[in-house]
């Protein structure tokens, strides 16, 4: 993501003279945050620094997204080496510079490409590719022509968006875990954490202790409890000293039980393991055999229990780990140095995670999956995924794009213009599109104009010294980018706050603390969307992870659905007489093949309303009543 999202944005951000910001805030969290986007910092990058790679990845990687390796690690935070790490120590040592990229640099000061210059820099040549065509400075057009408006997208997804439950069915936190943690997947990490504790406790005084479905959930319990209430040392939680005292660890499991479990976490049966690790160095070998159980019925099961509307992202994230494994990588200046790369598809509006799977090249095609989200979607990435070649392929699938691009790849021009300058040029379903604000902001789109005549508020000096706001234009694009793109990071942000990942040895227990996470949330943000269909008041996170600790632990009531504080609604369900009379006007059912002259006011279909056949009552418990809602919206 080609934007600089501040960490201290969640607290606020002073606007100090002419840094202007964006803000992107989402109503829906609880713990409210605001994402500060500063949208001259979209373009910031650099022309100098060098990018090191062999010839067969740069011939991978072309075949899929085209322009991808002309990428500069300075760029941004975002734009970090996704290839498997290798420490700046082992690179020194064994010579491996061509295979594996040097470390970002920061961005965060950096100077626009425009502007760089390659003095004092190294004598390594970077890899760079330039747009399949040729681009002229008598090619771009300013925002006085008018640009013709592309085709809008019709917006035909699969499945209804929102969560894929029964509208007026009553979930307690619990079961909203679950949908993600199902009990056969639980059954299957109890079975093999047993067989791998047995194989540890081989030729040991103490043998294994076997550990149960029920152990297993105290265990995710007291995870998930550690992440609300944090300690420094996993050990404090069972301190009993005046300064600590915690009773809640103790009385659901012991401590030691507790690391004994931690010690043998395992998701995959050992004896596969030990089959797929006799592979090691042939094509058949699977780097992820550790993690298959649970990695692939997690991604059905974010898929299977919501579907996203219709604005969607796609970003990176990082799971923090210092275990040694070929997929770690190193970033030097993303706030998670060491850890291996996700790419995520998140909802826009929510941050709900669809869909994720660890790094691969082909990530956008195999994310953005029509045969699965259906057609007519708005998908927004930085200018690490933004190329012709990509967006072309998402438009022949009916999936639209927009994202920013690199200035050395888009004919950047280094004239100076006044800020809120526009200029934009066509390359047949392609509009890319150059704005001066502080910094140069270059956009590619298939579903936007280029101009449509909005504005934007700067804090900008005068020339008598005066500070004030003035109004300069912008493209819709600009507008969109900064609304909708950030998904992946509302998700990250509520992993964040409660995360419950712990430091571990294994990689794999590192993606098990990780999937717990991203089951937490989405069960949380299916409880909002919910909530709201139900226009009752959602939980915070920090009262549904509450209430999801005490029924994995068994400690505590069931999750009573009367807690929850109804709104009134200005929509309610009232039955009412067609014609005004009982005996006129009747229609036949919509629930079976009699006539009525009941009406429901809301759904506007027709319902029998008597004893012996309550249509009505069937209809609005089936939750047909909100898919006949949404289809008018």
């Amino acid at each position: 993501m080609d934007v600089t999202v501040k960490d201290e944005c969640i607290n606020g951000v002073k606007e100090e003279h002419d840094d202007t910001v964006v803000k992107v805030e989402s109503s829906d969290i609880n713990e409210k945050h605001d994402e500060t986007v500063e949208l001259g910092e979209l373009s910031e990058e650099s022309d100098d620094s060098s990018v090191e790679s062999s010839e067969e990845f740069l011939d991978d990687l072309d075949q899929v997204l085209d322009q991808f390796s002309d990428y500069d690690p300075t760029n941004d935070v975002s734009d970090d080496d996704w290839y498997p790490e290798v420490t700046p120590r082992k690179k020194k040592r064994s010579g491996l510079s061509s295979v594996s990229p040097s470390p970002a640099k920061s961005c965060r000061s950096a100077s626009p490409a425009s502007v760089q210059s390659n003095k004092g820099k190294g004598t390594k040549s970077s890899v760079r590719r330039s747009l399949p065509f040729s681009i002229l400075e008598n090619k771009w057009k300013s925002a006085d022509k008018p640009d013709i408006e592309p085709t809008q997208p019709i917006f035909r997804p699969r499945q209804t968006p929102g969560p894929q439950l029964v509208s007026n069915s009553s979930c307690s936190p619990l079961q909203y875990f679950e949908l993600f943690f199902s009990k056969s997947v639980t059954k299957t990490i109890v079975s093999n954490t047993n067989t791998y504790g047995a194989m540890r406790s081989e030729g040991k005084n103490k043998p294994w202790e076997d550990i149960s479905v029920k152990d297993l959930k105290k265990y995710i319990a007291l995870v998930i409890y550690m992440g609300v209430l944090k300690c420094f040392k996993l050990t404090d939680y069972w301190r009993k000293s005046d300064i600590y005292s915690l009773p809640f660890p103790a009385q659901i499991m012991s401590s030691r039980k507790f690391f004994r479990i931690c010690s043998a976490l395992h998701l995959s049966d050992p004896k596969v393991d030990a089959e797929n690790d006799k592979k090691k160095g042939k094509p058949e070998y699977d780097r992820l055999c550790r993690i298959k159980p649970l990695y692939q019925d997690i991604r059905d099961a974010c898929r299977a229990t919501f579907h996203p509307f219709q604005n969607i992202s796609i970003d990176e994230r990082m799971v923090a780990s210092k275990a040694r494994h070929g997929l770690k990588q190193y970033m030097k200046n993303k706030p998670t140095k060491w850890g291996y790369k996700l790419f995520v598809l998140a909802d826009s509006l929510c941050g709900y995670t669809w869909d994720f799977f660890i790094y691969d090249y082909d990530s956008v095609m195999i994310l953005a999956d029509e045969r699965l989200l259906g057609t007519g979607y708005k998908l927004f990435v930085d200018n690490f995924y933004t190329s012709p070649k990509l967006f072309r392929d998402l438009l022949a699938k009916r999936i639209f794009a927009c994202g920013t691009v690199r200035a050395n790849r888009i004919g950047h021009s280094k004239k100076h213009a006044p800020r809120g300058n526009i200029r934009w040029f066509r390359e047949d379903d392609l509009l890319f599109v150059e704005w001066k604000d502080k910094r140069d902001v270059l956009m590619c789109s298939t579903f936007h104009k280029a101009f449509n005549g909005d504005t934007i508020k700067r804090n900008v000096k005068g020339a008598d010294g005066v500070w004030a706001i003035q109004d300069f234009p912008v493209p819709a694009a600009v507008l969109d980018y900064n609304k909708h793109m950030g998904g992946v990071d509302l998700s990250d942000a509520l992993i964040g706050y409660y995360t419950v990942l712990h430091k571990t040895k294994r990689w794999y227990r590192s993606f098990f603390y990780h999937f717990v996470d991203i089951a937490v949330v989405n069960a949380f943000i299916l409880h909002q969307q919910m909530a709201k269909m139900k226009n009752q008041k959602p939980l915070t996170q920090k009262a549904f992870r509450e209430a999801l600790v005490r029924e994995l632990a068994g400690t505590g009531p069931e999750y009573a659905s009367q807690r929850e504080k109804t709104i009134p609604s200005t929509n309610s369900h009232l039955p009412k007489y067609i014609k005004g009379h009982s005996t006129y006007g009747r229609r036949k059912c919509k629930m079976c093949p009699n006539r009525t002259p009941v009406l429901c006011e809301t759904c506007g279909v027709h319902l029998c309303f008597i004893l012996k056949r309550d249509c009505y009552r069937r209809w609005h418990q089936s939750g047909l009543c909100s898919e006949s809602e949404q289809s008018k919206t």
